[in-house]
């Protein structure tokens, strides 16, 4: 077998376990929200949206861009290692320090004092999170996928066991609480039992300062990519409150953090291979292309459907009560699927060592995002979500362009191939759409849904007999067949 043959077989195996571990994730995701929006209210989950922001930029600075510095680092010594550990780590205690001594100020600018005891309890999971740092990096870096994708259900499955049997006793937001530290504490024991290896002390022998200027860009850009994520949250809650945040977040969570569970493991496969075929242009550059579109017809598909069947779908995963989410899921949705288009380039910026300038389009994006939710928030919490989606439509076109001034890209083959992704995903929303509404009066939301699929489906079956898009098709389906090797692979 040729090395690149050598190589997708690699890349599919990781994809076969990724993807299994993250429909799991999935499911066990949207099983949370259907089971505790109906013990918990939206007050509860607008305290704690509130609090995940401050732990999100304090995981910024405890990553410090080093799980991506160590996989994409040409060779990495085991001292190097060891010390990349030791500065997670010791990072990850610094910031739990300054995250429980900043709660009384975060508490009294806010005005709920629930928020005190909450970020202090969350404080822990800096602590976690950086022991498991370097583990996660190695693992990544071996193309261990299977143990990453255990390590990830089994500690998302129990977690929501212990956030369940919380709310039923009666615990209210700290079942949202124990269901963020059982994550973080269960994933840790994991990692460190798949990883099978014992940091050693640390070196100033064994250099990781390129690692951490390499990190460090990635830690800028991320702040602002983060900060800019979070305006919408923070301003939903500065500008209307708890309740009407919890509206939103349980929208968010039903789109936009699965997407994020399948896009974050995907990279962690991505990475590693497009680092190892960055020197053969041809051969990266196919990688792309098809990637793009794996990504992009698997979850664009999915996610304009859920827009064009909001109305079931929060009906049947919130009840009646979390109608007002409605215009807000439609929303995310198609901002998921923008940045999904897009997604790919944040693979080539990492993989070719490009942080410098991932940093300097970061910069580009964020203030396009700033504008639109800002300006949308002048219209209220559907505004600000219409402004969410408004942003990834302008700065996706853009991140092709940008990214094509600094390395080798095919340009005009992405370009195309999400214009066809858009085309077919927009055609089974519309359909889906139309179908839901013409027997909404006659049945609950499970008929509603059922005909808006059965209408999509119909709708994109006949959109392939167009040449291009059967060609796409061929693709996808090669992308399957290598999964199916690797697995027989494995199990041979």
């Amino acid at each position: 077998m040729s090395a690149a043959q050598d190589l997708a077989h690699s890349a599919a195996r990781g994809a076969v376990f990724t993807m299994g571990a993250q429909l799991a994730r999935i499911l066990l995701q949207l099983l949370s929200v259907v089971v505790l929006a109906r013990l918990l209210t939206p007050h509860d989950y607008g305290l704690l949206a509130i609090a995940l922001v401050i732990v999100g930029i304090g995981e910024i600075f405890r990553d410090f861009g080093l799980t991506s510095a160590a996989v994409q680092a040409p060779v990495l010594s085991n001292g190097q290692r060891d010390n990349l550990f030791w500065i997670n780590s010791s990072l990850g205690v610094f910031l739990a320090i300054i995250v429980f001594l900043s709660a009384w100020p975060i508490t009294w600018v806010s005005g709920q004092d629930e928020l005190l005891v909450i970020v202090q309890a969350l404080s822990l999971v800096f602590v976690l999170n950086g022991l498991a740092t370097q583990y996660r990096a190695q693992l990544m870096r071996a193309l261990g996928f299977t143990a990453l994708a255990i390590a990830d259900v089994v500690s998302a499955a129990v977690a929501l066991v212990i956030a369940v049997g919380a709310a039923v006793l009666g615990a209210g937001y700290w079942a949202l609480v124990y269901q963020q530290l059982a994550t973080a504490a269960i994933l840790l024991i994991m990692l460190v039992w798949f990883g099978r290896w014992r940091p050693g002390m640390y070196s100033r022998q064994h250099k990781v300062g390129e690692l951490v200027r390499f990190g460090w860009h990635l830690v800028a850009t991320n702040l602002i990519t983060y900060g800019a994520a979070q305006v919408d949250t923070i301003l939903v809650a500065a500008k209307f409150g708890t309740a009407p945040l919890g509206f939103y977040n349980r929208a968010y969570q039903i789109v936009m953090t699965p997407l994020n569970q399948i896009r974050s493991p995907i990279t962690n496969v991505a990475l590693p291979v497009f680092s190892r075929a960055q020197e053969d242009r041809e051969r990266f550059n196919s990688f792309v292309v098809a990637g793009q579109l794996a990504l992009g017809y698997s979850l664009g598909v999915p996610l304009l459907l859920v827009c064009g069947l909001a109305e079931p779908v929060v009906a049947i995963m919130l009840g009646a009560q979390w109608e007002e989410a409605t215009p807000v899921l439609r929303f995310f949705a198609i901002a998921g699927t923008l940045t999904t288009l897009s997604f790919v380039g944040y693979w080539v910026y990492v993989s070719r060592g490009l942080s410098k300038q991932l940093l300097q389009y970061s910069l580009v994006s964020t203030a396009i995002r700033l504008i639109c939710i800002v300006g949308g928030s002048f219209f209220g919490v559907v505004g600000i979500a219409a402004g969410f989606a408004l942003a990834p439509a302008l700065a996706w076109p853009l991140s092709i362009f940008w990214l094509s001034r600094v390395t080798d890209l095919p340009v005009r083959a992405l370009y195309t191939g999400a214009s066809r992704i858009l085309l077919v995903s927009a055609t089974g929303a519309l359909a889906a759409w139309a179908a839901s509404e013409a027997v909404a009066s006659a049945g609950g939301p499970w008929l509603s849904l059922g005909c808006g699929l059965a209408a999509a489906a119909a709708a994109i079956g006949l959109l392939f007999v167009v040449p291009q898009l059967r060609r796409d098709a061929a693709t996808l389906r090669s992308i399957v067949k290598l999964m199916v090797q690797g697995r027989r692979k494995l199990q041979d």
